[in-house]
């Protein structure tokens, strides 16, 4: 059997994921991303296919209802989820990678059983509530405050642009619960005091549930805590490390899918009398677009493949801002090109040009911004923090 390029070194199970996804993603989620993405909205059983499938369950121990799947196939399943709608690869990136792992790893067994069968089968979401009105890309300065009554925690405070989370039905929340002490909790969204309005009119991710949370006197019992007290940035950190690998490899989707649609409009539309590929300017910017992607894909296989050799999340954290950046940065290059090859059609929404630049532009914020992302490549590199 001939392989292609994205097939190559990989195993045949991982292939199998691969082929999987893509054709659930041909099947279910292409053709309905320009609907979703001007409904502001997808299709709500799109969560309950997910899952079906699988793909909720990624590296999931299987006695919780997960799947036996290491990450590079969770990264190659992602990547397919990005090149056919970035806003559902934003659902699966959060509910799995952030909130399900994350339980997973460090959960109590009550927490686990509680919380993990109920996610991966698609009957609940996650949503990652750490980003603040005030607090972005400086995580550790949160002001929302968890102070304890009793054997239960009152949580405090608002979260912003968080993903799923109108639709989440559990909340992994990080509170301050000392001057310089962070802790995560697991809340209910229905919880009384906690309230999530939608954030509507976004340049892209149009289909996927942004929202503002707050939190007024939302009381948890001390069980809801996840981890140690105190220990909750170093979770945060931890995830958002994984977290950027997915973001990486959904990139790297979402550049392919623009390519993929340029390549196609290039070689059937006409001007001057022959198809537009044969004017040397388009093939430039084909041809940069496959290098670019080629070399963003090897970046994030690259991570994947340290975590599948059981690096820890903080040892490859440098290599997923690598990722992460190169990626992301290529998604808007790559988009932009596909752009510029469907001319003024790719100014209208009937052609997906312009979705995949509006999608992309936001993966060189959220996760980390480009420029976090280069400051700490560069502490890695010089041993300086450059913020100090």
């Amino acid at each position: 059997m001939s392989l292609s390029h994205r097939d190559f070194g990989l195993s045949e199970t991982q292939r199998d994921f691969r082929a999987l996804a893509a054709d659930f993603v041909d099947a279910e989620i292409a053709p309905h991303a320009r609907e979703w993405d001007r409904a502001e909205r997808v299709d709500p059983g799109i969560v309950r296919r997910l899952g079906e499938m699988g793909f909720l369950g990624l590296t999931v121990p299987e006695r919780y209802g997960g799947v036996d799947a290491d990450f590079l196939s969770y990264v190659l399943v992602t990547e397919e989820l990005g090149r056919g709608d970035s806003a559902v690869r934003g659902i699966v990136s959060v509910s799995l990678g952030l909130v399900t792992k994350t339980i997973a790893a460090h959960g109590t067994d009550a927490q686990r059983a509680e919380w993990i069968p109920r996610l991966v089968r698609g009957d609940a979401l996650g949503c990652f509530a750490l980003t603040e009105p005030g607090t972005g890309s400086d995580a550790a300065s949160l002001s929302t405050r968890a102070t304890r009554d009793g054997g239960d925690w009152i949580i405090d405070g608002g979260k912003m642009f968080i993903t799923n989370g109108t639709v989440a039905d559990v909340a992994l929340t990080f509170a301050r619960t000392s001057e310089d002490g962070i802790t995560a909790f697991l809340v209910p969204t229905a919880a009384p005091g906690l309230t999530a309005t939608e954030i509507h009119g976004k340049l892209g991710l149009r289909g996927q549930a942004t929202a503002e949370l707050a939190f007024e006197g939302v009381r948890v019992p001390d069980s809801a805590r996840l981890g140690e007290t105190g220990r909750g940035l170093g979770i945060a950190l931890g995830a958002l490390s994984r977290g950027r690998v997915s973001v990486a490899a959904g990139a790297v989707g979402l550049a392919q899918g623009a390519l993929d649609a340029a390549v196609r409009y290039a070689t059937e539309r006409e001007q001057f009398g022959r198809p537009v590929a044969s004017f040397q300017l388009v093939q430039e910017l084909l041809a940069d677009s496959e290098v670019d992607i080629r070399a963003a894909r090897l970046l994030t296989r690259q991570v994947a493949g340290m975590a599948d050799a059981g690096v820890s999340p903080k040892d490859y954290a440098t290599e997923a801002s690598v990722a992460k950046y190169h990626a992301s940065e290529t998604a808007v290059r790559v988009s932009n090109n596909c752009l510029q090859t469907f001319g003024g059609y790719g100014f209208i929404d009937e052609y997906p040009a312009g979705k995949y630049l509006r999608d992309a532009r936001v993966l060189t914020l959220y996760e980390g911004t480009s420029q976090v992302q280069k400051l700490i490549i560069g502490r890695a590199l010089t041993g300086v923090d450059a913020m100090t």
